[in-house]
Formats: C-alpha cells, sequence, structure tokens
C-alpha cells in the first residue's frame, strides 16, 4: 500500500468560454496525475438525465453543478489526490466555495485564471469550438461577450493562451511542484 501524500493540491481553472481552460486542465491533470473535474461534464450530464428540465431549467437549479464538483472534489481531495478543476468560476462566490473546498479538505490551493489575450483568436476558438460532450452547448461569442465575468480581487495566478496552450499548462505544473 502506498503511503498518502500529506497535502493534496486543487488547482482551479478559471476563465471565459474559449480561452483553453480544458485543453490546459488535460495537460496539467496528465503531467502531474491529478483527477480532472469538468463543470462542462457535469452539467452535461445532468441535462441528458432530464433532472434540469424537471427542475424547471436552469434558472430553477443555476448552481448546481457547481455544487456536485465541489463535492467530488472534496472526496478526491480528502482521499490524497490533486484535482484539477475546470469551470468558468465567473463570481466571487464560485471562487470563495472553491477556496473553502481546499481548506475543508486541508489541500494547497492554486488560483488560475485563464486568458487569452488575442481577442480574434479568441472569438475565432469560441466560433470554431464544437463540443466533445453529448449534450453540451457551447456559447456564441455573443453569449461569451454578454457572460458575467467579476474581476478577481486577489492576486492568482494569470496564464494566456493567445502564445499556445503549452506554455499556459508549463506555467501551472512549475507553481504545482512549487508546492511540493
Amino acid at each position: 500500500m502506498t503511503a498518502r501524500k500529506p497535502t493534496p493540491v486543487l488547482i482551479v481553472l478559471s476563465g471565459l468560454p474559449g480561452v483553453g481552460k480544458t485543453t490546459v486542465a488535460r495537460q496539467v491533470s496528465a503531467e502531474i496525475g491529478a483527477v480532472h473535474v469538468r463543470i462542462d461534464t457535469i452539467e452535461a450530464a445532468m441535462a441528458r438525465s432530464g433532472i434540469v428540465d424537471r427542475a424547471g431549467g436552469w434558472d430553477a437549479v443555476p448552481e448546481a453543478g457547481y455544487r456536485i464538483a465541489y463535492a467530488m472534489a472534496s472526496d478526491f481531495l480528502s482521499a490524497g489526490h490533486d484535482v484539477v478543476a475546470d469551470s468558468v468560476n465567473p463570481l466571487g462566490i464560485t471562487r470563495q466555495a472553491w477556496a473553502e473546498v481546499a481548506r475543508t479538505a486541508r489541500a494547497a490551493l492554486i488560483e488560475v485564471e485563464v486568458i487569452c489575450s488575442d481577442p480574434n483568436m479568441h472569438r475565432c476558438r469560441v466560433e470554431a469550438r464544437a463540443s466533445d460532450i453529448e449534450g453540451l452547448r457551447v456559447p456564441t461569442w455573443q453569449q461569451v461577450e454578454d457572460r458575467a465575468y467579476e474581476r478577481w480581487d486577489r492576486a492568482v495566478l494569470r496564464v494566456d493562451t493567445a502564445a499556445g496552450v503549452d506554455p499556459a499548462a508549463v506555467a501551472i505544473v512549475a507553481a504545482f511542484q512549487a508546492r511540493m
């Protein structure tokens, strides 16, 4: 039986749709052997199950996917696994909830904002994007532009995917390794 490492790490990725969060999350998870918890996967499964429609639509259960993700991440962290959480994470309240997950699981927390500083590239990514999850509808560029996204009120690691996702993933892995 392998010894459990003393402090698991929760890496929380945030950023608008189409900036490359999921691509970065997959690379980071593979590199460090972490569990990838993706809100899109959870919410698409909820929609396919019919529970969202039975509840009256997403307006009736707006935070349900996040609450499931918090619980899953907490379980994985409590079992000693590192976790990469992948979501838009647009509000102070969701960011605080992720921090609380780390605190209660006694995990280290790395908060990352993923951006694409080239608006034309970001728009092209959004408009060319196809869902890799059955039942997930990807947003239009207008929906991305109109989406509520609060500025961070504290220092976080910011990575820019305009130059590619590899440098962003490398920076996150370096931050993770610095915690070891």
